[in-house]
């Protein structure tokens, strides 16, 4: 049996389970990402091509988690007439260690007029304090710190 095939298998989606994504070396720096649903995607760590970087990957990644919980539980209200998010954050270098600061995830939800919208926004403060403070993995994640583990195979 190989290193493989004692891994747990990824389940995707967003039920509890393993997670795993595989990268694949294009060229010097760019790189393509593999999900368990076949999904693609490149990425490059030197910012010269379109593709995102890692950090801007993370910042995607707590976006994208946030906006999924928040638009779920507010979309059962009214459906947004504008729904955008921002995820941004400092780069920053302190003793020889790069690392991010200052991150913060904006909404700008618009719902319409009537009391459906009102419904709505009346629940987005909370529906962000819940995706903050339970439901986004990723971001939950990243405020709790979790181990990382490298190895070679």
């Amino acid at each position: 049996m190989t290193e493989q095939d004692q891994q747990p298998e990824s389940t995707g989606g967003t039920g509890l389970g393993h997670r795993s994504v595989s990268m694949t070396r294009l060229e010097k720096g760019l790189y393509e990402v593999t999900n368990a649903r076949g999904g693609t995607l490149r990425t490059g760590g030197g910012g010269d091509t379109d593709d995102f970087t890692p950090v801007e990957l993370l910042l995607v990644a707590m976006a994208a988690c946030s906006a999924t919980d928040v638009d779920f539980i507010t979309s059962r209200l009214a459906e947004p007439v504008a729904f955008d998010v921002e995820s941004s954050g400092e780069k920053l270098k302190d003793d020889g260690e790069n690392h991010l600061g200052d991150i913060a995830i904006t909404f700008r939800v618009r719902f319409p007029e009537g009391e459906d919208g009102d419904r709505a926004r009346a629940r987005l403060p909370r529906a962000i304090a819940q995706s903050r403070d339970r439901l986004c993995t990723v971001s939950r994640t990243v405020q709790r710190g979790a181990p990382v583990t490298y190895r070679e195979a």
